[in-house]
């Protein structure tokens, strides 16, 4: 037992404050994954680096700092932690619980703080896309809005959130985009996230049982502003 014990803290404290300054650098302790992402680098100018504080079979635990100026409207980047499960239609899957703190020390800056999932009707679809992909805001800063228009305000695993819905084109086909935002920041969330899922299948006609679940993240979106330091002391995810 105690040998388990130390062999856990080593797994645990492994990647500790591991430097990601690269485009799309990554780092995984299987289920996780921990990614820079600056995938609109390109459409302003500015830096960005996520640090590793701990990742393991049981949560990452991260933090990024960011400064990004110009191309106001566009999303720089979206580091996240990402968790890999195996892939099941939506209606297959029974729960998606989690679990996340965060917090961010400048807040005057155009930015949201998100979950990122995406769906798609072919089991092997790139995971970067789908057909479909459910945001879940819970923080908005400055004056930055999801895709789309607002369609509905409702009440899901005890938060109330306004509904938005919009289309993108994404690797050359439609997106259909539904993002539920907090009016306020939630800086602490536990709860599961199949119940997102299930508003939009009864309410919204999502259809669910031709959709696989194709990905998972929770990170950060900036569009301008800094120096950010943005930390997730805690997540984790299971798709069950």
């Amino acid at each position: 037992m105690k040998l388990a014990l130390v062999l856990a803290t080593l797994t645990a404290t492994a990647f500790s404050q591991k430097e990601l300054c690269a485009q799309y650098d990554s780092v995984s302790s299987p289920p996780y994954t921990v990614n820079n992402n600056l995938w609109g680098k390109d459409s302003g100018t500015g830096s960005q680096c996520a640090y590793i504080d701990s990742l393991s079979s049981l949560g990452a635990a991260w933090h990024t700092t960011w400064t990004w100026n110009g191309g106001e409207g566009s999303v720089k980047s979206y580091s996240n932690s990402g968790v890999n499960f195996e892939k099941k239609l939506v209606s297959d899957v029974h729960s998606i619980p989690t679990n996340v703190e965060w917090k961010q020390d400048n807040t005057n800056v155009n930015a949201d703080v998100a979950y990122d999932l995406f769906t798609a009707a072919d089991k092997n679809h790139v995971t970067s896309s789908g057909d479909y992909e459910l945001m879940i805001w819970l923080a908005r800063y400055g004056t930055i809005q999801p895709i789309g228009t607002k369609i509905d305000t409702t009440t899901v695993e005890g938060h109330t959130w306004e509904l938005w819905y919009g289309t993108s084109i994404q690797a050359g086909a439609e997106q259909k985009t539904y993002s539920f935002v907090s009016a306020t920041p939630i800086n602490s969330f536990s709860g599961d996230i199949k119940p997102f899922f299930d508003h939009l299948t009864s309410k919204h006609d999502f259809p669910a049982s031709a959709q696989y679940l194709i990905n998972l993240q929770f990170g950060t979106e900036p569009f301008t502003g800094g120096p950010v330091t943005f930390t997730v002391p805690k997540w984790t995810a299971t798709v069950n």
